[in-house]
């Protein structure tokens, strides 16, 4: 930082303890204490959470006790406040044996680098698990600002890099496929980096490539290793989750700027903080939420993900953040060990073996605490037991951030306790995570505190003890009263010009300050890499649809007795032959049948998975693979309860058909088939209803309308032929179809003579049959299209390409 002539500044320190060593520059104020997010974190009980300062006071530097329980000591002397330079030993705690920091004169600064005039010397290799260098590359901060590794370059033309133990730089990952990449050195003296057909990809500077040439000073970043070239050696740094996250400026707007939902919001979040958001309804948590996860970016602003940008970089970090919805996003029919079985597959590579999976689906179990419910079904869970396996799915790939959506919504207070002790205890394994909630019953447990007032305005970021004494109130309830009733109070410039924002924001940056336009932004990220072929991902799908199916009892019972309940009905109607007082009843029975199993099937498939849809295809879940999943699983279940239903309807009934033949094939083989393909078609459409609603309650009085329009449209109860405008509407109802099929077989016009029977899709004939089932089909392929666009509206718009 360049210096003012004649301006008296403290001389840059160094800070030595037991823990390392902490270069202090005159433009900082240092804390001391256990909190984790203090800049001399110091694990030792007798020290206070937050038990000094060391800050400049122009030309010296000053230790000040924070009022701190056990006292600070500086050279022998308990003291409050005292000058210190090089040399001072301070304690904290204990005179005798507290923590122990000692101030030295500035480390000397390291030479530029520079091309030597003569070549020096070789020096002998170091071992490939070197001792880390002390210089950083200046991309990576935080958790990377020294590597965990400097490995020399093999002799060889080619670095293997992968997960198996056979590649030349090995990665202990499950994110990173076996063979992932490769780093080539080319004839000129160059590097290349060529990406191996990885399933979760190979990122340069923060971009995805196959294939791209590598200078000296480029990242590159494979699972959650970063890979450096400097001279010749490969500088390897590993993202152990410690992060912080240095949220600047940021801003959305709506309207075209009318209307503002988050007004240059900004606060730092250290390495294994538990930061809590909260705030009055409006005030602009959610879309907070979805700026810092990357999936709303904002207008405007930047955050910093270790120093790294994280809109620019995000098509590698994404990765490394997971989120947790309100509501759970699990099939709730399964068993907590299933269901993060089948999770692990989407996410893990395909050439991740299953007994890796199970063996990380097993870790994460226990360390939430769910060894003895692990095979439990979650619905028989309590809501905290559910919010815990909804965590530990998102743990399954050991993401660094962890971002949480009223996880404690609906819970009992001992229930919301529990999880928000979870959650602490899970920062302080090494992660970063932060909560929107409304609950102000454990906040605690928090580092940090940050509370946005209407308008999305930072009202307060820091200490949660410290909260309500700054507002100047003794209960919550009076806080939140004070937001919605004091609206033109300036909530956030009281805040912008008190001591707690220089402290615990200003002061407490970890990075510069930069500031950027985001307009945009949602369309920059490239979709995620789908962690799995489209194929392999269809088959997880598909066995856990089917899984879940089975193990809803009800719904299998609903299955069963539908096709024999509506048989039994058109068996009735029928009776031993089709004629003219049973025919166009007992086809009619058989239409509704299949309408009614088809559609009832689907009608509630996807709007009751919407949140489980929305948070997979954020991690590279295929769209189409989970439609044709949903198509394949409940196109058979459908086809059977069709063919049952027909079997019961008609199974010896004569059909009086010319001749007793149908079009091609048997009356009760054509049938059957017509039955089949419209309750296919049904259960299509009913797919298209699920995918249009935005609620499940509304699904059952769609499911009756649905089938009214069926039975009006089909042409057994109006004439349609000839008809204006109802005619053509009439070709969108799949039983009009059927039906004409069904009559063709049987040539009803033969059995009942008469106008409504006189219809040219009742011919008996082999082109009017096909056309009925090639409209059929043709339906069928016209709801799933629309079925797929409409899916595009419920994912995050970073995601829809």
């Amino acid at each position: 930082m360049a210096q003012r002539p004649g301006v008296p500044t403290a001389p840059e320190l160094v800070l030595e303890t037991d823990a390392g060593t902490t270069a202090m520059v005159p433009d900082k104020t240092y804390h001391v204490g256990r909190d984790p997010l203090c800049e001399v974190c110091l694990d030792d009980a007798r020290v206070s959470w937050h038990h000094a300062l060391l800050r400049p006071d122009g030309d010296h530097w000053i230790v000040e006790d924070e009022d701190s329980t056990n006292g600070t000591w500086a050279d022998g002397h308990r003291v409050h406040e005292w000058n210190v330079g090089p040399g001072s030993e301070l304690r904290f705690g204990s005179v005798a044996d507290g923590p122990r920091a000692l101030l030295l004169g500035p480390a000397p600064a390291a030479p530029a680098p520079s091309a030597p005039a003569t070549p020096a010397p070789a020096p002998e290799p170091e071992p490939a698990e070197a001792r880390p260098s002390a210089v950083s590359h200046p991309a990576l901060t935080g958790t990377f600002r020294r590597p965990t590794t400097v490995r020399p370059l093999p002799d060889r033309t080619a670095v293997s890099i992968g997960r198996a133990a056979a590649n030349d730089l090995v990665i202990d990952d499950l994110v990173v496929s076996r063979h992932h990449a490769e780093l080539r050195a080319l004839a000129d003296g160059t590097y290349e980096i060529a990406d191996l057909g990885s399933h979760n990809g190979t990122f340069l500077n923060g971009t995805r490539t196959d294939r791209a040439p590598v200078t000296e000073g480029d990242v590159i970043g494979i699972g959650h290793t970063a890979l450096c070239l400097v001279g010749d050696q490969l500088q390897e740094y590993v993202d152990t989750g410690e992060v912080s996250l240095d949220v600047q400026e940021l801003a959305v707007a709506v309207d075209h700027g009318r209307k503002t939902l988050l007004d240059h919001v900004s606060f730092p979040v250290g390495a294994k903080c538990l930061l809590a958001v909260v705030g009055p309804s409006g005030a602009g948590k959610s879309t907070l939420l979805g700026a810092l996860t990357g999936l709303r970016p904002a207008d405007h602003g930047t955050v910093l993900y270790d120093g790294r940008d994280l809109y620019r970089d995000y098509a590698e970090l994404r990765s490394r953040i997971g989120l947790v919805p309100q509501d759970d996003i699990l099939h709730a029919q399964l068993t907590v060990r299933r269901a993060l079985t089948y999770a692990a597959e989407l996410r893990f590579p395909q050439d991740t073996a299953a007994g890796e999976r199970q063996a990380r689906v097993d870790e994460v179990i226990g360390e939430l605490g769910l060894g003895q419910r692990a095979d439990q079904p979650i619905h028989s869970l309590s809501g905290g037991q559910r919010k815990r396996v909804s965590v530990a799915l998102e743990l399954l790939t050991k993401p660094s951030l962890l971002f949480l959506d009223e996880p404690t919504s609906g819970l009992d207070p001992g229930m919301d306790r529990s999880v928000m002790h979870m959650l602490r205890g899970l920062a302080d394994d090494g992660r970063t995570v932060i909560v929107v909630t409304h609950s102000v019953l454990s906040l605690d447990v928090c580092d940090r505190l940050l509370v946005l007032a209407p308008g999305g305005r930072v009202a307060y970021f820091g200490p949660p003890a410290k909260t309500l004494a700054f507002f100047g109130f003794d209960q919550w309830p009076e806080a939140f009263e004070a937001f919605e009733n004091d609206r033109d109070r300036d909530w956030a410039g009281e805040y912008l010009a008190s001591p707690q924002h220089r402290t615990y924001v200003r002061n407490a940056a970890r990075q510069p300050r930069q500031e950027e336009d985001r307009s945009g932004t949602a369309d920059f990220a490239a979709p995620p890499p789908k962690a799995q072929s489209w194929g392999s991902q269809l088959s997880t799908l598909m066995r856990r649809y089917a899984a879940a199916l089975s193990a809803d009892r009800t719904f299998l019972a609903i299955m069963i007795a539908l096709p024999f309940v509506m048989g039994a009905m058109a068996r009735a109607l029928a009776g031993s032959a089709l004629t003219a007082e049973t025919a166009i009843n007992a086809l009619l029975i058989l239409c509704v049948g299949g309408v009614l199993t088809g559609a009832a099937n689907a009608v509630r498939e996807l709007v009751k998975e919407r949140v489980i849809y929305q948070r997979e295809r954020a991690v590279g879940l295929s769209r189409s693979a989970y439609l044709m999943s949903k198509v394949l699983v409940l196109g058979a279940v459908t086809v059977a309860q069709a063919v049952v239903l027909t079997l019961v309807g008609l199974y010896g009934v004569d059909t009086n058909a010319p001749g007793g033949k149908g079009v091609f094939m048997p009356p009760l083989v054509e049938i059957t088939l017509a039955v089949a393909l419209l309750s296919f078609t049904a259960m299509m459409l009913g797919l298209l209803v699920s995918a249009l609603v935005r609620k499940e309650e509304v699904t059952m009085p769609l499911l009756v309308l649905l089938a009214i329009v069926q039975v009006v449209f089909c042409g057994a109860l109006l004439q349609l032929d000839g008809v204006p405008v109802i005619g053509q509407l009439a070709w969108l109802v799949p039983s009009r179809w059927a039906l004409g099929a069904m009559a063709g077989t049987i040539d009803l016009g033969a059995i009942v003579p008469g106008k409504l029977t006189d219809d040219p899709l009742f011919a008996h004939s082999a082109g009017v049959w096909l056309l009925d089932m090639g409209m059929l089909v043709a339906l069928s392929v016209l709801f799933g299209v629309l079925v797929l666009r409409l899916l595009r509206r419920h994912e995050p718009a970073i995601m829809r390409k």
